[in-house]
């Protein structure tokens, strides 16, 4: 995986937003595209579209502060704004500035996208193009509730919990059941991460937890914050954007109307489809995934 990528971290102390030590993967050549992952996994999900995508551009995989090997601060700040996604955008700007780049092709999953449209917000003159793979906005999921998402996304009711019960409850099980349970949500094989499943369980440990559990208590009270405020303000996403989904995760499934419902976020016209297959794109789909960003980006 990722030949001839170099491995490194970076440490960044954002004011407010506390420290983080962020561990990234980068290469290749041309114009600057940074990957995003989302939970419960690691940069190591892009493995199967870094080796045709540094082709043509210069690939940052990064892993979010507290997933994968990046540490993030021990405890979540006030109102959980030490992993919002207002600190992990903050993060990734860092890393790429310091790696040389003023702006910059961003694509990220699940978490990794829900960071990549407030980078838009909070960026919007560092972001030159935005994918973003198999979500909704983070104020559509908690202002337009539904039965069938509340049921499929038990990870969210869970984990949104206060501190230390999900902690807890997390920590007691085996991390393999619980990525084997996580990862085969809706039915999917696990199939899809054979050469990475191992990896996800390894990184599954209490600093992970710990995190990602803050990471989703933030997403409905300061993510949420800020989410109203900028669409209060009308403050939308500026760049060309790409949205893809899978038709069978509850993106496709549960909501449906994906392309109009991202419509209401972005000042220009949202390209994309639904894929045949779950929620891991990047990891079921690859062919189709980097037909559609090499056409986009």
């Amino acid at each position: 995986m990722f030949l001839n990528f170099k491995k490194e971290k970076f440490s960044v102390d954002n004011s407010g937003f506390g420290k983080a030590d962020i561990t990234f993967r980068h290469g290749g050549k041309g114009e600057p595209l940074l990957l995003l992952h989302g939970n419960p996994m690691s940069h190591i999900t892009w493995h199967k579209v870094v080796d045709s995508l540094k082709e043509k551009f210069y690939v940052v995989a990064s892993d979010l502060r507290g997933y994968g090997e990046s540490v993030g601060p021990k405890d979540g700040g006030d109102n959980h704004i030490h992993y919002s996604f207002r600190a992990m955008a903050n993060d990734q700007v860092s890393l790429m500035k310091s790696l040389g780049f003023d702006k910059f092709r961003v694509v990220g999953h699940d978490r990794g996208a829900r960071t990549s449209h407030r980078m838009c917000l909070d960026f919007p003159e560092k972001v030159i193009k935005v994918g973003i793979f198999d979500i909704l906005p983070n104020r559509h999921i908690w202002t337009v509730q539904k039965k069938n998402w509340s049921m499929t996304k038990w990870h969210w009711l869970l984990m949104m919990q206060p501190y230390d019960l999900p902690e807890k409850l997390l920590s007691s099980v085996p991390a393999k059941y619980y990525m084997e349970k996580k990862l085969s949500k809706r039915g999917a094989t696990l199939e899809f991460c054979r050469e990475t499943f191992d990896e996800y369980v390894k990184c599954f440990n209490y600093k992970t937890i710990r995190a990602s559990c803050e990471d989703y208590r933030a997403a409905v009270s300061c993510d949420l914050d800020h989410d109203n405020k900028d669409f209060d303000s009308n403050n939308k996403i500026k760049c060309p954007i790409l949205v893809l989904w899978g038709q069978k995760s509850d993106t496709g499934k549960v909501w449906g109307d994906v392309l109009n419902t991202w419509q209401q976020y972005s000042e220009q016209k949202v390209i994309g489809e639904g894929l045949d297959c779950g929620h891991y794109l990047q990891e079921e789909q690859p062919e189709k995934v980097l037909i559609w960003l090499n056409k986009f980006l």
